[in-house]
């Protein structure tokens, strides 16, 4: 009863307390399509991704009723990081919704131009007038934002002390008289809301075997999705010899004999979520005794007798290092691996009858008539040839042409196309995908009916998995090359993939167009299939992971191939436009979709 009560005073002082204004509320989530346009417009780094700000300790001025709930003590301000932008998850800071909207376009665009050195006033301002000289257009709400939040600030004859002179330098600064002396720290004023602070130091120094091995294993944990600041610090157990140490707890009381339920170690801790919420930082030290630690065996390869068997020597490839901005010549080693003693593969009576189908559907397309583009007469208007041929016709110095090539026809023409299929092998699927089926389960089906219906199509194929142990042991597993026909061998390495390491994406995928730059066709499609980010055992995850892969799949687009990405990563939304663009990638909602929307996705990339 007194936890209800207490439950109840708490709700009812926080909801009186309140400034903000639910009803005006705008969400991130709403929003950050559009924040990913301005800030990449004004010059934002592309593999920086958006978070949900975390609660930052802010000054001010305080009303009694707030310190009576003990509110008005941290805000979500936006917080700008090596590799992350984060932006509060809600803002209802004004009552009008658009001018929140505006809210948030106006930090996507002061985070792309700001600098940090040190000074939060200044660096503010710099970024400020930086972002209204490269988006003029953008000043009137701008300065609707400034008035409505300079309505909002503290009341300069209310403070007195440091807190005074703190909120004066806030407030020149904000309205351009930046004579005086402006220093300040986020936290010895209001949160200012139009403004962003700016966080140098990485997060922190985990062993790269433990980060990765926590990415790929997800562990229970409270249903909290706040994001919160870290830092680093050891934990030292002291030890003293000469001290005998008493147990107190072992010692029988009347308490041990009452049969109560009390918590264990290996218990949640109900409160723990709360203590959270109340610290600006907290620390994380390893203890020895984590996640990685447990399943390490597992990670290791196996002895030569149980792997796959090596098919020659390897092949180096470099590797993309964005913090030094340079391609590290023969940073990975690349090697080949096939599946030995493989079983004949018999696919389910179901499995059979989808492959069946497509493989119909992609016979009547091989032969169906195709629009050929550009062409001085046809059927319809060709508007991209329109669009180019305009603009040269209002030049006076381009001659006249009465056959403009400006129309589309449609033909029966000889296709020429090759693919090459690279599936993500990686120990992320061997999760459940629904509850019938693993996620190689689904991906081996989707393999063999890809193979299936590009059998039936005619046209050359090939498919290749790959996983990866740090960077000399990246392991491209071999399905079926260019050169060997869909048969029983293929149908059968493809019927025993089955789960490996980590997810060393860029060096897949240079292995991938050394293979396709060599093929004679005029169309050749790099399709990669996934279920998650690229990660690795050392440095290889994160930004560092993003940017190798984007910078393979620009080699790949610069060899005149044409990658696109297949995924069933709910997150996919956050990192694969930056990867592939914005048309490069298509994500499978239901991993049972996957079968048929692989073939579909192939069928469209054919007919561009």
């Amino acid at each position: 009863m007194e936890e209800l009560v207490g439950r109840w005073w708490h709700q009812a002082i926080t909801k009186v307390t309140r400034l903000d204004h639910p009803a005006a509320a705008v969400q991130l989530q709403d929003m950050q399509k559009a924040i990913g346009i301005f800030f990449r417009a004004a010059g934002g780094p592309a593999a920086l991704r958006f978070a949900p700000a975390s609660r930052q300790a802010v000054g001010g001025q305080r009303h009694w009723l707030q310190k009576l709930a003990g509110s008005g003590q941290r805000a979500d301000t936006a917080q700008l990081e090596p590799d992350v932008l984060a932006l509060p998850a809600t803002l209802a800071v004004f009552d009008d919704a658009q001018l929140n909207r505006d809210l948030y376009l106006w930090l996507a665009m002061l985070s792309a131009c700001f600098e940090s050195s040190g000074d939060w006033i200044r660096d503010n301002l710099r970024a400020t007038l930086a972002a209204l000289a490269q988006f003029p257009g953008f000043a009137t709400r701008y300065q609707a934002l400034l008035q409505a939040h300079l309505a909002q600030r503290p009341k300069l004859n209310r403070l007195s002390g440091a807190a005074a002179q703190a909120e004066i330098a806030v407030q020149s600064a904000l309205t351009g008289q930046v004579a005086i002396e402006l220093r300040c720290q986020p936290h010895e004023v209001a949160a200012v809301w139009l403004w962003l602070s700016a966080r140098t130091s990485p997060a922190s120094d985990r062993p790269a075997g433990q980060k990765s091995a926590e990415a790929k294993q997800q562990a229970t944990a409270l249903k909290d999705q706040q994001r919160r600041r870290t830092q680093a610090t050891s934990h030292e157990k002291s030890r003293h010899a000469l001290v005998l140490p008493f147990r107190a707890e072992a010692l029988m009381s009347w308490s041990e004999m009452v049969h109560v339920n009390r918590s264990t170690d290996d218990e949640e801790d109900g409160n723990a979520l709360n203590a959270a919420n109340d610290m600006d930082k907290l620390s994380v030290a390893p203890d020895g005794q984590t996640l990685a630690s447990r399943v390490k065996f597992d990670l290791d390869l196996p002895s030569s007798s149980a792997d796959d068997t090596p098919v020659g020597t390897g092949v180096s490839l470099p590797e993309w290092d964005y913090r030094r901005a340079v391609l590290q010549p023969a940073h990975c080693l690349v090697q080949v691996m096939q599946a030995q003693h493989c079983a004949p593969f018999v696919p389910p009576v179901a499995l059979r009858l989808t492959a069946r189908r497509l493989r119909r559907r992609l016979e009547v397309l091989r032969d169906a008539p195709r629009a050929v583009h550009g062409q001085e007469s046809g059927d319809d208007l060709d508007l991209d040839a329109w669009v180019r041929f305009h603009p040269d016709q209002l030049d006076a110095a381009t001659p006249c042409s009465d056959t403009p090539p400006i129309y589309t026809r449609r033909a029966r023409l000889d296709r020429s196309l090759a693919t090459l299929l690279l599936a993500d092998l990686s120990l992320s699927t061997d999760a459940y995908a629904t509850p019938q089926a693993r996620v190689i389960d689904v991906i081996r089906d989707a393999l063999f009916v890809f193979g299936e219906a590009l059998h039936a199509a005619g046209d050359p194929f090939a498919i290749w998995g790959f996983s990866s142990v740090r960077r000399q042991h990246v392991r491209m597993q071999h399905l079926k090359t260019f050169d060997e026909c869909w048969g029983n061998d293929s149908r059968a390495r493809v019927g025993a993939v089955k789960p490996g390491y980590y997810t060393r994406m860029g060096a897949a995928i240079r292995h991938a167009t050394l293979q396709l730059a060599e093929r004679p066709e005029r169309k050749r499609l790099l399709m990669l299939l996934t279920d998650g980010k690229p990660n690795d055992l050392d440095v290889y995850e994160g930004r560092y992971g993003l940017e190798d892969t984007r910078q393979a799949v620009r080699e790949a687009h610069a060899a005149g191939l044409i990658p696109f990405c297949v995924t069933i990563d709910e997150k996919a939304h956050d990192y694969l436009p930056m990867l592939f663009g914005q048309n490069g990638y298509a994500m499978v909602r239901q991993p049972q979709d996957l079968v048929r929307q692989l073939t579909q996705a192939w069928a469209t990339l054919s007919r561009r």
